[in-house]
């Protein structure tokens, strides 16, 4: 699901995403898709749809806006990338190293959630910690969020990625491999994350609510886009915080809809609350802006930034950790001024708290 895609690619991305006719970013527009895949974070959104939610929104603003299930996480990312989608849900570290990293100006118009236990670090045996992990193989998919969380789990135990070997295993395959005698450790996320620590005489040394608010979910756009439709950003926002509504309230048609989401992401009712148990979403409005204009979020893209570098996220020509400009509230910006590609903005969240949307 939430896994980045390798360096290759990136370059062809960017020159098709310029190559796009201007007319497909051309002002005036009332036709819009956006995207998303299976995660507990962002079933709301097919669920959204299906509940006649997103088009209600879409129509108060004169607008169409289809919203597509993919059925594959990186593919959706590369389709945005390229411009076939005006916006995609994706992780933050995603939408830095694939779309920004590949000249493609993208705006975080809502930070919907963090990750805040859904991804872990398993070792087998029982009573095992970090430092255990020392001098051995540990499998995780590469340049993912996954990689990411391994590099602070080690930090936090004075340790580095010097100490160990990682085996990239993809995500399909980590829950297999796992099974067989010969891997003995795994960071991977949810939904395979608890199948694995669920079984017998597995530890989980280290998970994401060490680093809240680290690893985040938005729903991205095209910021040119967004300029020339703020309709798009309207609906969008409005849409979302409509269904978070319906998914804190208590009543059946609040159960109905956590349910079908259950259903459509292939486990029951249980397990599902048990995925949102670990999600940390912002069911308000209020609760996204606070943290969308918190003073740790350049901080943690800092971070995030840096590690991206030393992993050659960032781009072959990339000369340092600040190689790509990111914007925050307040006319907050980090790394290069002049090559600003991901913009944290609240502008619409900020609507839809005031009651303006």
């Amino acid at each position: 699901m939430r896994k980045l895609s390798r360096l290759l690619g990136i370059a062809a991305l960017s020159l098709a995403a310029f190559a796009c006719s201007s007319s497909s970013f051309a002002a005036g527009r009332q036709d819009f898709k956006v995207c998303w895949t299976i995660y507990a974070g962002w079933m709301p959104w097919g669920e959204a749809k299906t509940q006649g939610i997103v088009s209600k929104w879409a129509k108060k603003y004169g607008i169409n806006v289809d919203v597509v299930q993919l059925n594959d996480y990186i593919e959706s990312i590369n389709q945005y990338t390229a411009g076939k989608f005006d916006g995609c849900a994706m992780t933050n570290m995603d939408a830095l190293t694939i779309p920004a990293a590949g000249g493609v100006d993208t705006t975080a118009l809502i930070v919907s959630d963090y990750s805040n236990g859904n991804d872990g670090v398993l070792v087998k045996g029982k009573g095992k910690k970090i430092a255990d992990l020392k001098g051995q193989q540990i499998n995780l998919v590469q340049f993912s969020v996954s990689h990411y969380l391994l590099a602070r789990a080690l930090e936090s135990a004075g340790m580095s990625e010097r100490d160990l070997k990682v085996v990239n295993t993809s995500d399909a395959d980590i829950a297999a491999a796992f099974a067989t005698p010969a891997v003995k450790q795994a960071v991977t996320w949810n939904p395979m994350l608890a199948d694995l620590k669920a079984k017998p005489n597995v530890t989980e040394v280290f998970d994401s609510s060490k680093i809240p608010g680290e690893i985040m979910d938005m729903m991205v756009v095209n910021t040119k886009t967004l300029q020339e439709n703020p309709a798009l950003g309207k609906a969008l926002t409005g849409a979302w915080f409509e269904m978070m509504t319906l998914m804190h309230a208590t009543s059946a048609d609040s159960t109905a809809a956590i349910n079908a989401m259950a259903k459509a992401s292939g486990t029951d009712l249980a397990g599902f609350k048990g995925q949102l148990s670990t999600t940390a979403l912002f069911y308000t409005p209020k609760a996204a802006l606070d943290f969308a204009t918190s003073a740790d979020l350049p901080r943690t893209m800092t971070r995030v930034a840096k590690f991206s570098f030393d992993h050659g996220l960032l781009g072959q020509g990339a000369p340092s950790a600040n190689a790509i400009g990111m914007a925050f509230d307040n006319g907050v910006v980090i790394g290069s001024k002049s090559n600003v590609k991901l913009r944290f903005d609240p502008t619409y969240v900020r609507l839809a708290a005031e009651g303006k949307l």
